[in-house]
């Protein structure tokens, strides 16, 4: 070989060793820039305190910022879409609901699919809901409720975070199965509307306890039933809706995160174990089990083929129940 080819192949070798490395690097240098995350409702609800729970202990575990962007709307849409096209590097990441995963693709055509054009991560947490009115209305338990929206048909408001949330498939779903009609007031986010429910404007919510429990305690609200297959340990002393009047009723919402599709999987594993971690973490554990929340966990896949289940069951249950958005929403 001669000197000229030596130097040539020396050369050759050299770029190709940069260029592997550079190509590793992202995964081996991950994170080295502050992550955000988005929540696509306004401060304040059940998702934002989970996320920002998450978020804060993210953060001491990479070493990196992780900030909280909230982009309340749209049942959850305006926050899908900005993760389902941002950059696939692991940088933006979503915390999202059932509704924004599995419910609200069934009553509006996305500019996303949410099978499609994200990367599981985990799942986060399973957590039952509380009925609830304002004091003001005449009714201190779930048949009286009943009884009274049957008496004026339409006349009692329930408020909704939004198109397919929680707030809004557990209301539509009791109108159904109660054989009852209460008008649906929509607003930003579930904080807003526990603002309007408190404040006697709307009458009746189905909303998460961890954001619920203060206002019930505190006299704001009368809680009536909650909405899982158990009574919850903290508030042992209401029946479930089940219980309460309405057989068969169950709804519940949980959360999971997820990153754009094309996300590197190295990085995917990455969150997944650092989310893991977190959820095994005593405060966050007792933070959940005193909402009566059961921490779920698992893989991206578990939670990839979870996602099909639920958005399947939930197509089943809006179709069958004749939800429409604009009764609702």
């Amino acid at each position: 070989m001669t000197l000229l080819q030596s130097l040539l192949a020396f050369t050759a070798a050299g770029v190709s060793t940069i260029a592997c490395a550079q190509a590793a690097a992202p995964d081996v240098a991950y994170p080295h820039k502050a992550i955000r995350l988005v929540v696509p409702v306004p401060p304040g609800g059940t998702p934002d305190i989970q996320a920002r729970l998450l978020g804060e202990k993210l953060t001491q575990r990479v070493g990196q910022p992780v900030v909280i962007d909230n982009r309340g709307g749209g049942g959850g849409i305006l926050g899908m879409e900005i993760v389902a096209r941002a950059p696939a590097d692991g940088y933006t990441i979503i915390s999202a609901t059932v509704g924004a995963w599995a419910v609200t693709p069934h009553f509006s055509k996305l500019p996303y699919d949410t099978q499609k054009d994200f990367a599981p991560i985990i799942q986060i947490a399973t957590t039952p809901g509380v009925l609830v009115v304002h004091p003001s209305v005449a009714a201190k338990s779930v048949k009286e409720l009943i009884a009274l929206a049957r008496q004026k048909p339409g006349a009692l408001n329930y408020a909704s975070g939004g198109l397919g949330g929680y707030s809004h498939v557990s209301a539509e779903l009791f109108n159904s199965m109660a054989n009852i009609r209460m008008t649906g007031v929509p607003y930003k986010g579930a904080a807003p509307a526990m603002t309007e429910v408190i404040g006697g404007h709307t009458q009746v919510m189905f909303n998460t306890v961890i954001t619920t429990l203060p206002h019930v305690k505190s006299g704001k609200l009368r809680a009536l039933a909650t909405t899982g297959a158990n009574r919850l340990p903290a508030l042992p002393e209401l029946p479930t809706v089940a219980e309460a009047g309405v057989p068969g009723y169950e709804n519940s919402s949980w959360t999971a995160v997820g990153a754009p599709a094309r996300t590197p999987r190295a990085i995917i594993e990455r969150l997944n174990r650092e989310f893991a971690a977190i959820l095994q973490l005593p405060d966050i554990q007792e933070k959940h089990a005193a909402v009566g929340s059961v921490i779920t966990g698992g893989t991206p896949d578990e939670f990839r083929n979870y996602l099909k289940v639920e958005f399947a069951k939930f197509g089943k249950l809006i179709k069958e129940a004749g939800l429409k958005g604009e009764s609702g929403i």
